[in-house]
């Protein structure tokens, strides 16, 4: 636990979904499945769907204005963008500076971090470590994803997983010792990789009309392998942080958790012995929306008034690479 009196506190968050809604029975009708199947497999109904012109960057942007206005502060008040993003809008620049841009940002540090479903959590703390630096002041953190651009539509078992979305949250300091962001703990294992990837697009499997025609530049999912290894490493994250801060699970006033899978999150309601109903969960609306899960929930956790001062909340996520982490926070 970082014993520093300069707290870094969530000054204000923000989210963004498509207007656009795909239900279950609208994919019955492309695909060989059915409301019924996805909801029980998965608590999913509907998820958003990004228009065809829009990109990662517009979406983070709006989510990011909304964070702005909720902090009650400008563009030029940002000294450091970061974006958690797998589909960005091209291989670079990065979709930071292209947010940047759009909101007219003019004086910040800018990039990209990629850690798939986990990439909000890491960037938060990056982005936490350098403003106890002191060297900044505050940070614009957005996961964002245009997963629709990478589905295949024709695979039932991916397809009705995943939605597009947006979320932000401006980060800085506060004099106030012991509230905030108080701890992270996070963790790879690249041996887990050829469990959820994106095998084409890269310097491995560059575009061609093979790499194309062999529909390489979808998502893979190993659908039982990634929910066992989902379950065991988001238990590990949780029961690791609360360990590092001397607390106990009944202590949490909300989880959020990241937003895949209902039965998983199920089993790890009941292996930290925490009721279902401290779960902050928005996935029968969205589907899995990656590194957008987490801040669109906290968002609607924040807004709904889930996060009272003095609670405790807990993020915890898991995703491609193996990745996975989580963030302790207290509300001032």
């Amino acid at each position: 636990m970082n014993d520093t009196p300069r707290s870094v506190v969530i000054k204000g968050t923000g989210s963004y979904t498509p207007a656009n809604i795909k239900t279950n029975n609208d994919l019955a009708s492309t695909v060989d499945t059915s409301d019924e199947w996805i909801f029980t497999r998965t608590g999913i109904k509907e998820r958003r769907i990004a228009s065809e012109k829009e990109t990662a960057s517009d979406m983070g942007a709006s989510a990011a204005q909304r964070a702005l206005e909720a902090a009650k502060l400008e563009a030029s008040d940002i000294d450091l963008v970061i974006v958690a993003t797998i589909t960005p809008d091209m291989p670079f620049p990065s979709t930071a500076c292209l947010v940047q841009t759009k909101l007219g940002i003019t004086n910040a540090v800018c990039m990209d971090i990629e850690a798939a479903c986990s990439g909000f959590v890491y960037i938060m703390e990056v982005a936490a470590s350098m403003i106890r630096s002191g060297r900044y002041q505050h940070a614009l953190i957005i996961g964002t994803e245009k997963l629709s651009s990478i589905l295949d539509w024709e695979d039932r078992t991916t397809c009705v997983l995943f939605g597009d979305g947006a979320g932000a949250a401006i980060l800085g300091p506060l004099e106030t010792p012991g509230v905030g962001l108080l701890d992270f703990t996070l963790g790879s294992d690249g041996a887990q990789g050829d469990v959820l990837y994106m095998p084409g697009g890269g310097s491995a499997n560059p575009a061609t009309a093979d790499s194309l025609n062999d529909r390489l530049h979808f998502l893979k999912m190993r659908g039982r392998e990634v929910f066992k290894l989902a379950v065991k490493v988001m238990e590990q994250a949780a029961q690791e942080i609360l360990e590092q801060n001397g607390l106990e699970p009944d202590q949490l006033s909300c989880l959020i958790p990241h937003q895949a899978n209902l039965r998983i999150i199920e089993l790890l309601s009941s292996r930290l012995n925490v009721p279902m109903e401290r779960f902050y969960l928005n996935l029968e609306k969205y589907g899995n929306t990656s590194a957008a899960s987490i801040p669109i929930a906290l968002d609607e956790a924040i807004r709904s008034g889930r996060m009272a001062s003095g609670d405790y909340t807990l993020l915890v996520a898991f995703g491609a690479g193996l990745t996975w982490g989580a963030a302790l926070l207290k509300t001032p």
